[in-house]
């Protein structure tokens, strides 16, 4: 429907241009044309291209609002981000710092994160069936000086 409604208005809006460049300049607009008296003669009879070039207006202006009823009808209720999906995604704060996404990988073995430098080295690994437990830090010896008897 919208097709023919839309065909019919480029048609008429043709036939508007070319029944409008046929008629007969009148004058006055811009000082250009001539007429046989312009303002002073009294109006002139309408001729058939008049009256085709009103029946091509009106149907215009017809087909106009005919094509912009038919869009409201098609965009009730509806939005462009509905088109599109939905809602607008949330952004998101970036997975890794910009410039590691350089490195190269790490291996399988390595964890997941690298060690600090102000972290503890790790514990050697042992190897066996019956390991030792890791023997406990020595107590740090006082730092207070003995006590001198006077």
């Amino acid at each position: 429907m919208e097709n023919v409604v839309l065909t019919i208005h480029l048609i008429l809006a043709l036939c508007l241009i070319g029944v409008v460049l046929l008629q007969r300049s009148e004058g006055g607009g811009l000082g250009m044309g001539g007429g046989g008296g312009g303002a002073m003669s009294g109006r002139a009879a309408a001729t058939a291209l008049t009256k085709l070039t009103w029946i091509f207006a009106i149907g215009f202006i017809i087909t106009s609002i005919t094509l912009t009823l038919i869009a409201a009808q098609n965009a009730a209720g509806s939005s462009v981000v509905d088109q599109f999906g939905g809602s607008v995604p949330e952004k998101s704060a970036p997975a890794t710092p910009l410039g590691t996404d350089l490195l190269p990988p790490a291996p399988a073995n390595a964890p997941a994160t690298p060690p600090r430098a102000d972290d503890a080295a790790p514990a050697p690994a042992t190897t066996g069936s019956a390991a030792t437990p890791p023997r406990a830090a020595e107590p740090a010896a006082p730092a207070t000086a003995p006590a001198s008897g006077n």
